[in-house]
């Protein structure tokens, strides 16, 4: 077992709740700019809020819940998008001592009735109509649930005239009986392989991974002298757009809501907000990329781009080498090469995402190596994060000087890792949860002995940067007995630019297979380029070909980072993504493994059963045995 632990970061003791962020901004800098919201996805100018109208807003609100009858203790719903008033609403929450329990807008009716109950909330913010109907079919079985507040019906507005009776010192003394480890929000578990579980978060353990980035990291977040920006587009309704939530508010940095994940709607936030600093998961700096490639090509310039992507990725890797100690830097050849680039190419894909961003983060799961040197090379560094939604967030960071693409960097300060002898993550500190809600026995078996078994694998190298290879539940094992970890070939295959989502199987078959759903703009793209390279007789069969090659190009780009054990051997094309709405998605995105096995376990048993091998011989299968990477379509 090995573990690293970094001394504690220099920063002052959390004191109140979160909510007292807004009201001390607001006494030291009133003026400054804290948020910002437009008024629908076409528009091009942003809205700002300052630290006291925020503060106003805050605690008129504050008034209405107080009148409303909540009371500290209480646990409200907040069901909506990444807007504006999510904001408003939570920390007027945290201002009379209520819990915030985040549901993501999209999620089932099984799913609010499930969080409803299981938190025992009684009052619950959604959006439109469509939120009011979800929460109206459950009500009857919910005797707790008192209210229920639209955003579209004025529901702010109503709440604070209904309060303008109750005095301010009411609001003064609630917000101040809140402690820092008062619990603040009851974040619920994806929920990939069953009930989603309640995780209870502090005011302290919110904060602490925030605060310790900000001393530390916050002035990288912008050029010299800029304001930091953030575009928020991410659901608050999971805990990384919390934490990003609170780093903006906590740091005085300008944050923007985008409701709208839409490809059209956040190029036009990012071209119009202008972030400094970018976020977001793997599949959206993914999506960037292709997007980035797509337009090249319809352009003609499709070679360029390539050929400036490698340049940038291999300039990245030099300068990587460089600043760890491991080489001299870009040669002389390669920096004039990438100056050229930067000239036609670099500043141009910078300006597409508004032209001032210079760092960012991805997480929610591991960020490709060569996708974060490619983003480093065209001058916007973007570093792969790990956290849970039990640690309130971030567990670990890229030294400044020292980053390793690749990697989730080293642990917080104040913040420690180890590896168990089983490759199993463990953390300890003080951004760790207080518990399952309603699960004492969950608790007691994730938290053993003051250590929080994170669920993840990982290693740790000689100079403690952590490395994540997946979840120790969705390792494959094979019938030969070979064990795999399906996030990395499932990350290598994504890169192609076809590809849209994949995902391994191979529990107890005698080789690894995938399920791959194909990228529907670039697959249009595709077929247009494709259908002007010749005639139209026989165009169905030639495309069927060509998809064939190319997604056989796809597998073995992914098999290269693999043993021939591990490799895939056979695939099927899905006419279906898996999404939240077939039930095969997470909200927050993430695959549900059983789920996707149950509903394609037809396809699956037939993908193996149609597979012809080369090799017969009594004994256990070996995937030697089976002939190159099978092309299955459905």
């Amino acid at each position: 077992m090995r573990d690293v632990a970094l001394a504690p970061a220099a920063v002052p003791p959390l004191t109140g709740g979160l909510a007292d962020t807004v009201f001390w901004t607001a006494e030291r800098s009133p003026t400054l700019p804290l948020l910002a919201h437009r008024a629908d996805p076409a528009a091009s100018t942003w809205q700002e809020v300052t630290a006291v109208e925020l503060r106003d807003e805050v605690v008129d609100l504050a008034k209405g819940l107080i009148a409303a009858g909540i009371s500290p203790g209480h646990r409200v719903a907040l069901m909506a998008r990444t807007r504006y008033e999510w904001t408003v609403f939570a920390h007027a929450l945290w201002t009379v001592g209520a819990e915030v329990v985040p549901i993501h807008p999209t999620s089932s009716r099984d799913q609010v009735e499930w969080i409803l109950r299981d938190a025992g909330c009684v009052a619950v913010v959604v959006e439109d109509e469509q939120g009011v109907m979800t929460v109206g079919t459950v009500c009857a079985a919910l005797p707790r649930l008192k209210h229920v507040w639209q955003l579209d019906s004025d529901a702010l507005a109503r709440l604070a005239e209904r309060g303008a009776v109750v005095p301010q010192t009411t609001v003064d003394s609630l917000r101040r009986i809140v402690l820092p480890d008062s619990t603040a929000v009851i974040a619920y578990t994806s929920g990939t392989s069953g009930r989603p579980l309640g995780c209870a978060l502090s005011h302290r353990g919110l904060a602490h991974p925030c605060d310790v980035l900000l001393a530390g990291w916050r002035h990288t977040a912008a050029p010299p002298g800029e304001q930091p920006s953030v575009l928020a587009f991410l659901p608050f309704s999971h805990v990384y757009g919390l934490m990003i939530q609170q780093i903006c508010l906590r740091g005085g940095i300008l944050m923007g809501h985008e409701p709208e994940m839409s490809e059209t709607a956040l190029a036009s936030a990012l071209a119009t907000f202008r972030p400094t600093y970018l976020y977001g998961v793997p599949s959206v700096f993914e999506k960037l990329y292709k997007t980035f490639l797509r337009t090249a090509q319809q352009s003609g310039r499709g070679a360029l781009f390539e050929r400036a992507a490698q340049t940038a990725r291999d300039f990245a890797e030099a300068e990587e080498r460089r600043r760890l100690g491991l080489g001299p830097g870009p040669g002389f050849e390669l920096r004039v090469q990438h100056a050229l680039y930067e000239r036609t190419v670099y500043r141009r894909l910078r300006g597409a995402l508004g032209g001032r961003a210079v760092r960012g983060t991805s997480g929610g799961s591991s960020l490709n190596r060569e996708l974060s040197l490619f983003y480093e090379g065209i001058g916007l560094y973007i570093h792969d994060g790990y956290g849970l939604t039990e640690t309130s967030g971030g567990i670990t960071m890229q030294p400044l000087g020292r980053e390793k693409s690749g990697t989730v960097g080293l642990p917080l300060p104040g913040t420690e890792v180890q590896v168990a002898d089983d490759g199993e993550i463990l953390v300890r500190g003080p951004s760790v949860f207080q518990g399952y809600i309603s699960d004492e026995q969950r608790t007691r078996a994730t938290l053993r002995g003051g250590w929080l078994a994170t669920g993840d694998i990982g290693r740790l190298d000689a100079e403690g940067y952590l490395t994540i290879t997946g979840r120790k539940k969705d390792v494959i094992v094979t019938s030969g007995g070979k064990s795999v970890a399906p996030a990395a070939l499932e990350q290598r295959l994504r890169m192609h630019p076809l590809v849209h989502q994949a995902v391994v199987v191979g529990d107890d078959r005698p080789c690894v297979g995938a399920l791959i759903t194909l990228d529907p703009d670039f697959l249009a793209h595709w077929r247009t380029a494709l259908a002007l390279q010749g005639e139209s007789a026989g165009r169905e069969a030639r495309e069927e070909n060509a998809l064939r090659e190319e997604l056989a190009r796809a597998v073995a780009s992914a098999n290269s980072a693999v043993s021939r054990a591990e490799s895939i051997r056979v695939y099927r094309v899905l006419q279906e993504p898996f999404a939240p709405d077939n039930g095969l998605l997470t909200p927050s995105m993430k695959l549900r493994r059983d789920a996707i096995a149950r509903h394609y376990a037809a396809e699956i048993d037939a993908m193996y059963e149609t597979r012809p091998r080369t090799v017969r011989r009594p004994g256990p299968e070996d995937p030697a045995d089976w002939d190159e990477a099978d092309n299955v379509f459905r």
